[in-house]
C-alpha cells in the first residue's frame, strides 16, 4: 500500500465477503466501522505504548457503499494528543473489482485514551 501526501500511514487492507452484507447488498456500516476502529486502535496502542480503548467517534461520514469484493484500504493519521488521549483520523479508500480507481467510501476521527492494566487513564508518552 502506498501513502498519498495528506493521506496518511496504511493501517488495514482487507476484502469484505457475502457474511458482511446486509439486506440491501452493501456491506453493513458496522463492519466499515469496526475495520476502522481497529484501524485507529492499532495506530493509537503503538502511539500510547501500550493499551487503549476507544471512547468517542467524532465528525463521521459515509459518502458511498462497499460492496462485496472490493479492496478495502483505510489510512491513518494522528490529529491530535492530549495528556491521556489521541485522536485518530481514519480514511476508508476502495478500489472495486471493475475498476482501477480508488474512492473514499468513509472517514472519521476517532479518539482513544491509553488506559493502564486496570484499566485506568494514563498519560501518553511524550
Amino acid at each position: 500500500m502506498s501513502s498519498r501526501p495528506g493521506r496518511g500511514e496504511p493501517a488495514i487492507r482487507t476484502i469484505p465477503m457475502p457474511a458482511d452484507m446486509n439486506a440491501n447488498g452493501d456491506i453493513f456500516g458496522g463492519w466499515v466501522l469496526a475495520q476502522m476502529d481497529i484501524a485507529g486502535g492499532d495506530t493509537a496502542s503503538r502511539l500510547a505504548k501500550g493499551r487503549t480503548a476507544t471512547v468517542a467517534i467524532e465528525a463521521m461520514k459515509f459518502h458511498k457503499p462497499i460492496s462485496v469484493g472490493d479492496l478495502v484500504s483505510l489510512y491513518t493519521e494522528v490529529v491530535r494528543i492530549g495528556t491521556s488521549s489521541i485522536a485518530v483520523r481514519i480514511e476508508t479508500i476502495v478500489t472495486r473489482r471493475d475498476a482501477a480507481d480508488e474512492i473514499t467510501v468513509t472517514e472519521g476521527t476517532f479518539v482513544y485514551v491509553a488506559i493502564d492494566d486496570t484499566g485506568r487513564p494514563r498519560p501518553v508518552p511524550r
